[in-house]
């Protein structure tokens, strides 16, 4: 597979990088806050302008916040991004001049010898663009591109300068959708470690401070030919705990993206029972309809002999055990002890959760299952199954009808979805029952 031209945008905090990146997308994919500091890890999503076809990265601040703790960090894996680029896009806010420290960092980028639109943002007028049009000229750039990209201003004289940077790839193929899996937890139970881990290098900062992780950030990576998209999320905390509007926004973001997935991976701390908030997550996923795979990480941490894996399966199941179809991998991210195990399993569940059933044979089980266990209604009485079939995948959901008046009894339904799962495979995803009466 032939590697993309990278095209990066970088700047200062809050100059509108994730709204230009939104922009260029078409659609909208990184998380835009008033309040600076909101990107921290790099964004990377697959762009086409006409036949150019290229990787769109978007970037933390360039110049941390004084307040912010991960500022350094946040600013040396930009300007990793830029060194590493085939093109980056300088972003300058233009309601402000330049500032002797963003200037040095324009020169900074520059010598790394990598070609570079100065882009200025935010200029809504062309009384504005020709009245400030000699700040942002001496950088010494021949062309400075003047947009708004909340308001779509000179977007498309910018898209044809991009276009004209990078080389023509043809139009865009016709590729197979990555596998998308949320991984999703609360607060540093190590969920970007093990994407880092999975990806083979340090793609996401990681950092012992909660809520490291505000945005949802996609790590996209190939294994055997198979497209993953790692959709790794902030910490999900109750609302009431998290610090800010902006933690608050990646919560929000981290929920939407358990809808979206198609796997969602929850990340469980070996060294800490389940919480409240760990069922909530969990929950979640049952009622997107999304297969679940439960990973517990920082294995290597504990005493092997006085922890047994048999032990910690049932204390999570104590308080997920509406979830107990959900395999349970046992990693460690710091390791990498069977962290592989996450992708492949993850591919089992969603081959679980796409199948299509016969309808011959989901009623010749019927008739075995009927017979060696007679169904009940919910007052006692004898049940009588006339017809199953299947409605719909993803998850697996079927049409139960039933020849007798009355609810089916809670237990034999539970019974049932679980001969289900034994007969079919249909481990690691929900299954619904809708019985209908004839």
């Amino acid at each position: 597979m032939k590697k993309l031209p990278r095209v990066v945008i970088v700047g200062f905090p809050n100059v509108g990088k994730s709204t230009l990146f939104n922009r260029l997308l078409g659609l909208r994919k990184a998380l835009v806050h008033s309040d600076p500091g909101m990107t921290r890890d790099s964004l990377t999503v697959e762009c086409v302008l006409g036949d150019r076809r290229f990787n769109l990265v978007d970037t933390g601040g360039l110049f941390g916040v004084a307040d912010e703790p991960l500022s350094d960090k946040v600013r040396e894996k930009a300007l990793e991004e830029a060194a590493a680029a085939d093109l980056v896009l300088f972003m300058l806010d233009g309601k402000r001049d330049i500032a002797p420290t963003e200037e040095e960092l324009f020169l900074q980028v520059r010598r790394s010898g990598v070609p570079v639109l100065v882009v200025v943002n935010k200029v809504d007028s062309p009384f504005q663009e020709e009245s400030r049009t000699a700040e942002y000229y001496r950088l010494g750039e021949k062309d400075v591109h003047f947009v708004s990209a909340e308001h779509k201003i000179n977007i498309d004289r910018l898209e044809e300068a991009v276009a004209a940077a990078l080389p023509a790839g043809g139009p865009a193929r016709e590729a197979e959708a990555p596998l998308r899996i949320a991984i999703v937890g609360r607060t540093n139970v190590g969920k970007s470690s093990i994407v880092n881990r999975l990806a083979g290098e340090e793609r996401l900062i990681v950092s012992e401070i909660p809520g490291t992780t505000r945005d949802s950030t996609d790590t996209l990576l190939v294994r055997d030919g198979k497209p993953f998209c790692l959709v790794d999320t902030a910490g999900i905390r109750r609302m009431a705990a998290a610090e800010d509007g902006r933690e608050k926004a990646g919560v929000v973001r981290a929920k939407a993206n358990i809808r979206q997935a198609d796997v969602v991976c929850l990340v469980l701390d070996v060294r800490e029972f389940p919480t409240r908030q760990d069922a909530r997550i969990a929950q979640l996923a049952l009622e997107s309809g999304r297969p679940l795979v439960i990973a517990i990480n920082k294995w290597d941490l504990v005493d092997k002999e006085a922890v047994r894996p048999d032990a910690v399966r049932a204390r999570v199941f104590r308080k997920l055990g509406f979830v107990d179809y959900a395999p349970l991998l046992f990693v460690s991210a710091r390791t990498g002890q069977r962290v592989i195990k996450i992708l492949d399993t993850a591919e089992q569940v969603y081959r679980a959760a796409s199948v299509r059933i016969e309808t011959s044979k989901l009623n010749e089980f019927l008739a075995r299952t009927t017979e060696g266990h007679p169904p009940r209604l919910k007052n006692g009485a004898r049940a009588k199954l006339r017809y199953i079939t299947q409605k719909g995948s993803c998850p697996p959901t079927f049409i139960l009808f039933l020849g007798s008046r009355g609810p089916l009894a809670p237990t034999y339904e539970r019974f049932f979805i679980q001969s289900l799962r034994e007969r079919f495979g249909l481990d690691g995803t929900p299954v619904r029952l809708v019985v209908r009466t004839s």
